[in-house]
């Protein structure tokens, strides 16, 4: 395996250039057709810290990490209740002694810089209100199935833009897909998201943000959406729901598409908000598959981030006794 995201950060999806994902995509690909990874977590305990509620997240890193030999370490908010209890970056720094690397879904992105300012073994993140990385490598692997490439892929964005949609804009631009974002006025990404999309762009790749979901999915090859409201947002329901109600993705909706597109969503779905239960039952769904490729790809990830990182050494508190 390649060694050039041995002992890494991964706390955007920028952090990771096209050739990097792709070998991130190539070993899960091999590894959900039965290639053997090996245990390059044999030893080693990774702390996973989740502040926020979790299902796939959760089960598909505890499993991967069972898988490549190691043994993860769960911590809820309400144990560690960061920020309250003890700052971020101290709580880090205890972790720091314990294990050998962390995995956060958290509220706040600026906790997760603290705390990989303050570990010295590799950090992912689980999620936070700025980015979703490891859904984004669980989407291209889905993409790359569905559509037979990344580079190229046209992908049709339907709804808010919140933390999915910016690391999807980061992710489009390093890999060479077409993302044609559909937010009601009011609800697409940051301007500075936007700049740095516009700053990360390469040569023949492009993303365009607008209102009209007819203009979008002419000719995509995968529709994609997310909650009308996020954790936190729980206050603005009512109004998100009436502002996104338009760009429900439902049969009506996909008609404006080709005949072979393919539908993702993050999950968790809201059935009957952004998308009906039959289009994420239907033949064009491929939800599922997008939510066990966590697995696979999440697998991928951790065996290239450890290949090579050494054992750890003894702490300073060790030595200096």
């Amino acid at each position: 395996m390649s060694r050039a995201l041995s002992g890494r950060d991964l706390l955007s999806i920028a952090d990771l250039s096209r050739d990097e994902i792709n070998t991130v995509l190539d070993l899960a690909g091999r590894a959900k057709r039965g290639e053997d990874l090996g245990a390059p977590l044999h030893g080693r305990n990774l702390a996973l810290i989740f502040q926020r509620p979790s299902n796939r997240t959760r089960v598909s890193f505890e499993v991967a990490i069972n898988r490549l030999g190691g043994h993860p370490i769960a911590l809820f908010g309400d144990e560690i209740r960061l920020g309250e209890r003890e700052t971020a970056s101290d709580i880090a720094r205890i972790l720091d002694r314990y294990a050998d690397g962390v995995i956060a879904r958290l509220t706040s992105q600026r906790d997760l810089v603290a705390i990989a300012a303050a570990v010295r073994g590799p950090v992912i993140s689980g999620m936070t209100d700025a980015e979703h990385p490891c859904q984004l490598l669980a989407d291209l692997m889905t993409v790359r199935e569905t559509v037979g490439k990344v580079a190229g892929a046209r992908v049709a964005y339907i709804g808010d833009g919140n933390n999915v949609c910016t690391s999807w804009l980061y992710a489009a631009v390093i890999c060479g897909l077409d993302l044609r974002i559909v937010a009601p006025p009011g609800y697409e990404p940051a301007a500075a998201v936007l700049d740095k999309a516009g700053r990360l762009r390469g040569n023949g790749t492009g993303f365009s943000v607008g209102h009209d979901p007819a203009a979008a999915l002419r000719d995509v090859d995968v529709v994609y959406t997310d909650v009308w409201t996020s954790m936190g947002q729980e206050a603005e329901q009512q109004r998100r729901r009436e502002d996104f109600g338009h760009l429900q993705v439902n049969e009506a909706l996909l008609a404006l598409a080709p005949p072979q597109v393919r539908v993702m969503h993050c999950l968790p779905a809201h059935r009957g908000e952004e998308i009906t239960g039959s289009v994420l039952d239907g033949p064009r769904s491929v939800v599922f598959d997008q939510a066990e490729n966590r697995l696979w790809a999440q697998m991928a990830l951790l065996a290239l981030v450890f290949e090579g990182v050494p054992e750890r050494s003894a702490t300073t508190a060790e030595v200096a006794s």
